[in-house]
């Protein structure tokens, strides 16, 4: 999902561009040799080879460093009923992950795992703090093969995407252990629609072939067109993003004249099923009837001679068949996020005509329940950097009374956005703190739930600094600008039009903000304009705000242009700081927080 681009903490925003475009040119000359090439089981014995072979492809999609299961509702997948109710099913962590995967290869000698982007950024603590070194190495222990970039691969930039792939201690902060030098990933990352813009040439491989035993599939990797919309202007510095579909089409005309005929694209853009079940059917009853999105008209633009397309960002569940250019149904999946699902498709490959048989594919999106042993070898690395971690992740924070749920919330108005929101507001408000009246949050920027239920040793109710900063991991700087009421006024109607109108944004606010939304209208008409408040005072449109946000809303980050027009800025302390401060003021463990109203935004649907 669009979420505010981690920035590099305070002794990390140095991360110089230039030389890190540099160090780009040497990635694919840097990656590891046979990497594209590893098949997972044992090869068949030699004798007559049956004219087809069926490959099993596990991909998941939008792990965010989440290598501890995630906590609360955030960790949860919703499962339809025989008798069509939904029960919630706690799911995710690498440790059973990787049994997942483990177990679902057994028996099946032809298997390659792939991953739909955003394996890293936003993460939680135990892998943001170590600029995701921990979960590169999961990744690695899991036998990924190949893997898209997303948006989130750009948070810190160019330079550290290069370091991700090709290993090396990170140029600020160094070797996190003693004696032991980062190796980075020995999957390739790819990135066919992102190149560098002082030479035009691609930033990482465009594709990858996977080959055994005389079977060859190449893969293509993408992220959405619209990444520069959702990253800071510091993370795609030097970089241009290209049409999806016109370049997985190139580089599938590029593949089929090398004799790889059996193709998947993966992409990082999604769409939205009708139901947020993993076991829908989306085409019921017709080919891709369920979904909506983005994804829908790319998975009708790329060409036939792509097989499957394995998609992610919108942290939905899916499996859905979208015709392609030739109207022949095409499989279209996604995982959820945070590996809570995996999916399971089968690709019959043709020896003769070293094609896929696409009539013959069959996919399905699977649990990654907690219910199953655990991968020794994962909890071993989540305890390793769980030790390094620990000086800083257990230090108290504050107190809450119950569960208060951001990520985790599907409603308009988040409690946890509410909280957020009126932290930036309480910190910016003094006059020489930047004078706010008003705080705005990005709703993608709100990466968990604060969970009532202690995650370790610190007893129930204790928000932890590692807690509170797998809520908030971008650490972005503040900024409190002027803008004027009209300005305003647009910049909350953006939320439900133009770009946002098909997914709407729908922005964090802090108290005294009032206004209605009213979602059986269209576009811009769904903000009442009318009843925008502050203060219960009708916007003056000609009157200036003084407006706090993070330094991603303030550039006009996920489509909001009208934020992006402040001026007389100034930049304050950064938001997990903020948010932070506003728990120790605001808690103690004989008076906790509870849960704030939600009723700022009145919404009739």
């Amino acid at each position: 999902m669009s979420a505010t681009p981690q920035k590099n903490r305070a002794t990390r925003r140095v991360l110089a561009a230039a030389a890190g475009l540099a160090t780009v040119g040497a990635l694919v000359a840097a990656m590891p040799a046979g990497a594209q090439d590893r098949g997972h089981g044992h090869g068949h014995g030699h004798g007559h080879k049956p004219r087809t072979v069926d490959v099993q492809l596990l991909s998941f999609n939008d792990l965010h460093g989440n290598l501890e299961p995630p906590a609360g509702s955030a960790g949860n997948v919703s499962e339809t009923q025989p008798d069509g109710t939904v029960k919630a099913i706690p799911a995710g962590g690498v440790e059973y992950l990787a049994t997942s995967l483990r177990t679902a290869r057994k028996g099946n000698p032809y298997s390659v795992t792939a991953a739909g982007g955003d394996m890293v950024g936003a993460s939680p603590l135990l892998s943001g703090l170590f600029h995701d070194e921990p979960t590169i190495e999961a990744l690695n222990g899991l036998d990924l093969d190949v893997t898209a970039v997303g948006n989130h691969e750009f948070d810190e930039g160019a330079a550290e995407l290069a370091r991700l792939q090709n290993g090396g201690c990170h140029p600020v902060e160094g070797c996190y252990e003693k004696g032991k030098k980062f190796k980075g990933a020995d999957f390739p990352y790819l990135a066919a629609n992102v190149t560098k813009e002082k030479t035009g040439r691609p930033l990482l491989k465009p594709y990858t072939v996977w080959k055994k035993n005389g079977v060859k599939i190449g893969f293509i990797g993408v992220t959405l067109e619209g990444t520069p919309d959702i990253v800071t202007a510091n993370g795609v510095k030097g970089l241009k993003f290209h049409d999806e579909v016109e370049t997985i089409n190139k580089y599938a005309r590029e593949l089929d004249r090398k004799g790889v005929k059996s193709i998947v694209a993966l992409i990082h853009e999604g769409g939205a099923p009708a139901s947020t079940s993993y076991n829908y059917d989306c085409d019921s009853p017709g080919a891709g009837d369920g979904i909506s999105g983005p994804i829908v008209d790319i998975a009708k633009g790329i060409t036939p001679k792509v097989d499957a397309l394995v998609t992610g960002h919108t942290h939905q569940a899916y499996v859905c068949t979208v015709p392609d250019p030739s109207g022949k149904p095409r499989m279209v999946t996604s995982a959820s996020s945070f590996g809570k699902l995996y999916t399971d498709t089968t690709l019959t490959y043709d020896r003769r005509t070293k094609d896929i048989v696409r009539t013959s594919v069959k996919s399905a999106n699977h649990v990654v329940t907690r219910d199953q042993a655990k991968a020794t070898d994962m909890t071993r690395l989540i305890d390793r950097w769980n030790k390094l971690a620990a000086p800083i992740a257990s230090k108290p924070q504050g107190w809450i009374s119950a569960d208060i749920n951001g990520r985790g919330s599907t409603a308009p108005e988040k409690p946890l956005g509410n909280v957020i929101a009126d932290a930036q507001l309480e910190g910016l408000a003094p006059a020489d703190k930047g004078g706010a009246e008003v705080a705005f949050m990005n709703p993608g920027g709100i990466r968990a739930d604060l969970v009532h239920k202690a995650s370790g040793s610190e007893g129930d109710g204790v928000v932890t600094y590692g807690e509170a900063f797998t809520v908030q991991p971008f650490t972005n700087m503040m900024n409190v600008v002027d803008l004027t009421g009209a300005q305003l006024v647009t910049a909350l109607q953006q939320q439900v039009s133009g770009g946002n109108e098909a997914s709407p944004k729908i922005l964090q606010v802090s108290k005294g903000l009032t206004y209605t939304l009213d979602l059986t209208k269209s576009g811009a008409d769904r903000v009442v304009a009318g009843t925008i408040k502050l203060n219960g005072e009708a916007i003056d449109p000609a009157r200036t705000y003084r407006v706090a946000m993070n330094e991603f809303l303030a550039g006009g980050g996920d489509g909001f242009a009208a934020l992006g027009e402040g001026t007389n800025k100034l930049v304050g302390a950064s938001d997990l700081d903020l948010f932070n401060a506003y728990l120790a003021a605001h808690s103690t463990a004989a008076a906790p927080l509870a849960p704030p109203a939600t009723d700022r935004i009145t919404v009739i649907q």
